[in-house]
């Protein structure tokens, strides 16, 4: 695709702040339709689902963000003059075309889409069949504005696509793809990676621990582990495991507390061999598998760890290299612990719910990256390009 200066682009932005707008009811009209034709025993998925004033308030203030942001592409990264007189300048470029896959959340079709399309990539959008109603009423808007700034609608297009044509897509594209973004659970991811023909920025998976250290203070942790659970259960940012020091002082008291709290919030509790001997009217935990699961649902892991390093390597072999917490008074272990643990985002004394671009600065974000290339957390509009190099001479030739 050309590039478009950032005037126009932003153009298309104040239009679909208007047309979302305007379009306010029909939006929510769509979003009712999806939700009577869905199961609603899946609460994390609902929850994903359900469009409301306050979610279409989210899209506008995302897009607004987007807006106010400077453009990210055609930035210079570095300036290079040569003894030989060769000038290299490296610059930010658009990826290109994006594939966007993502299950249940219509609200990606704005939030990611406006990322993308201001980093000047063309983006596909593969929503899950249960948004099908609102995401088609979304991409409307986003054709209206495109139109109306005179721009082709091929550069935001929803693909309405069954499970075996999505796979031959991945396989065989009738286009060139240069990124897919897959924003959903392990098996979603899986099957992206699986079948894909070109790269795939991981992303969106949790399955997030929080570590408390014996010297942790109490009420901090309660606040935090009770928050970052309870928050919203359907957030790639919730808790999932707990691992408590078993030096703690009055170990078995807190133990219970926590417990005590955690069912008056309705959460299910899973414990270790250990922990059951505390709080023996909770599930054990039967199959090793579950330490690589994330719940999405009001369902923790409580385990007893014997330090530090035992926590680290915990983690380290089981989480999703998402988010990570600490509860500890002591800086030192804390730098310990955020150094050698190997995840997106790592914390001390807070919780993990803040793992989102808003929460740290970034703005409006198409998702967590869990990969290391090309770039891992938040991903926003400055981490949406890639770079390239223009090399400037006068007949050099090498020799």
């Amino acid at each position: 695709m050309k590039l478009l200066s950032s005037k126009i682009k932003n153009n298309v932005l104040e239009s679909m702040l208007r047309i979302i707008e305007n379009d306010r009811e029909q939006i929510l009209e769509a979003n009712k339709q999806d939700i009577e034709a869905f199961n609603k025993e899946d609460q994390a998925l609902l929850d994903r689902l359900i469009v409301n004033n306050a979610k279409i308030n989210g899209m506008i203030k995302a897009i607004t963000e987007v807006k106010e942001q400077e453009d990210p592409v055609g930035k210079d990264i570095s300036n290079l003059t040569l003894d030989s007189g060769l000038v290299i300048t490296n610059k930010t470029a658009p990826f290109g075309t994006i594939l966007i896959i993502y299950e249940s959340r219509p609200d990606v079709t704005i939030e990611a889409a406006v990322l993308a399309f201001k980093a000047n990539n063309k983006i596909l959008l593969k929503g899950g069949k249960e948004a099908l109603q609102t995401n088609i009423i979304l991409e409307k808007c986003w054709h209206k504005a495109l139109e109306e700034n005179n721009i082709s609608k091929d550069w935001i297009n929803l693909l309405h696509l069954q499970r075996e044509e999505t796979q031959e897509f991945l396989r065989n594209p009738p286009e060139k793809l240069d990124l897919i973004v897959p924003r959903g659970g392990e098996r979603l991811i899986k099957f992206v990676k699986e079948h894909a023909s070109c790269a795939v920025l991981i992303s969106g998976r949790g399955n997030n621990f929080l570590y408390v250290a014996e010297d942790a203070d109490w009420t901090k942790t309660m606040r935090v582990i009770v928050n970052a659970k309870t928050d919203k259960i359907s957030g790639c940012n919730a808790l999932d495991k707990v691992l408590i020091n078993k030096n703690i002082s009055n170990y078995e008291v807190k133990i219970k507390e926590l417990e005590q709290v955690l069912k008056q919030l309705n959460v299910s509790i899973v414990t270790d061999k250990n922990t059951s001997n505390l709080i023996p009217e909770n599930d054990k935990i039967e199959n090793t598998a579950i330490w690589e699961e994330e719940f999405l649902a009001l369902k923790i892991l409580i385990a007893e760890v014997d330090d530090l390093e035992s926590a680290i390597n915990k983690i380290n072999n089981y989480s999703g290299g998402h988010s990570a917490a600490i509860l500890t008074e002591d800086s030192e272990k804390a730098k310990t612990f955020m150094e050698q643990v190997d995840s997106a985002a790592v914390y001390h004394n807070a919780s993990t719910r803040f793992t989102d671009g808003g929460q740290m600065g970034v703005g409006a974000e198409l998702a967590i990256s869990t990969d290391k290339l090309h770039h891992r957390g938040p991903l926003g509009l400055k981490q949406l390009v890639t770079n390239k190099y223009y090399v400037f001479g006068d007949g050099h030739i090498r020799e």
